[in-house]
Parts: C-alpha cells; structure tokens; sequence
C-alpha cells in the first residue's frame, strides 16, 4: 500500500545552465508542493501504514526549512551568494542546482535518512519512502525514487556539503535535527500527537 503527504512552501531560486532565460537569469519563486509517497506491506496499530500526524513533527519541519527562503547552489558565482545571503536571513546551500529535479531529490535523501533513524512504536514495519514528488507549478512537477536520489549520475548529495542559515536552524523544534541526523542519532516517535 502507498500513501501520500502533501507539504507546501515558498522558495526562491535561479536554476543556471537551463534553457528558459528568465529561469537561468532572474531570481524568482515558486509555490512548491511536496508530495512523500510511503510503501508498506504492513499496517500498524491504527488499521495505518505510517500515522499522518507523525509526519507533522520532524519531517515537516526539514520540508520547512526551505519556506520562504532562498535555495543557492554551491556551485555558483560566489559573489551572488554570498550577496543573497547577506540580504537574506533564510536561506540553503544546495551541492546540486535548486532546480525541482534536484529539490525532489534533496528532500528525498533528507527523509529517507530521517525515517531509518526513526525508532517507531505503534506497530510500523516495513515502512519505506516510495518517491517525492517536487510540483514546481501546477503544471511541472519532478519524481524521485530511491534510485535517483542516491544516483552518481545526477550529482552526489553529500549531507555534509548542505548548509541551513541560522534563522532556518533556529525553527527546529528539535534543535540541531539536521546536525543529528549527519551523525546519525536515532529518533523516537512520540506515544501520541
């Protein structure tokens, strides 16, 4: 069985080296939707395969931390970044170019590393992320499966080499969730939310 959560946020970005003009020129935003598909063959003690209200704690606040904020790439002009962060207290430096492509995948890798170090307690088994889907508009939107995320063709994505302002680490509502997850500490789901 697969389910569905859907997260949303705004964000601005460029996206160099595409086609569009305005896209590899200008700054602008999107309306994101985020869409986490969830796998399982098992359902838990609630009759549910992962509980919604779960995803409202953790997961959501790493979906978050790109709301109005601005996504860099590392790998562009330094000048430009170090300006957009200077006249933006949020923002996030990606290794890869923000474009839905690789923000599904980013989002992708950041909830897969938190659900494997989510100890679990009512009954959940199995429960793997099937895709995220990125809607950049209402018309665009990109998939990623775990074979995309992970793929050295399409970039590596080392945690380590993505950065949160200190006003995005600041919303956390567990302090420091994106440092705990880097060295891999578990997490424990609440009895109830």
């Amino acid at each position: 069985m697969i389910i569905r959560k859907l997260f949303k946020f705004e964000n601005a970005h460029i996206v160099r080296g595409c086609s569009s003009v305005k896209c590899r020129s200008s700054v602008h935003g999107h309306s994101y939707k985020v869409e986490l598909l969830f796998a399982s063959n098992f359902l838990d003690h609630g009759q549910m395969v992962y509980d919604f209200g779960l995803m409202k704690q953790n997961m959501k606040a790493l979906i978050e931390s790109f709301d109005h904020a601005i996504a860099l790439w590392s790998g562009d002009d330094e000048a430009y970044r170090d300006d957009m962060k200077k006249h933006s207290q949020r923002w996030v430096e990606l290794p890869v170019s923000p474009s839905a492509e690789q923000f599904a995948r980013v989002i992708f890798i950041l909830i897969d590393k938190l659900l494997n170090l989510t100890s679990t307690v009512n009954g959940e088994k199995e429960v793997k992320l099937q895709s995220v889907i990125v809607h950049e508009t209402d018309t665009g939107y990109a998939q990623a499966f775990y074979e995309d995320a992970y793929s050295e063709q399409m970039g590596v994505i080392d945690l380590e080499e993505i950065v949160f302002s200190d006003a995005v680490r600041q919303d956390w509502a567990q302090n420091e969730l994106f440092e705990k997850i880097k060295k891999g500490e578990r997490f424990v789901n609440p009895q109830s939310v």
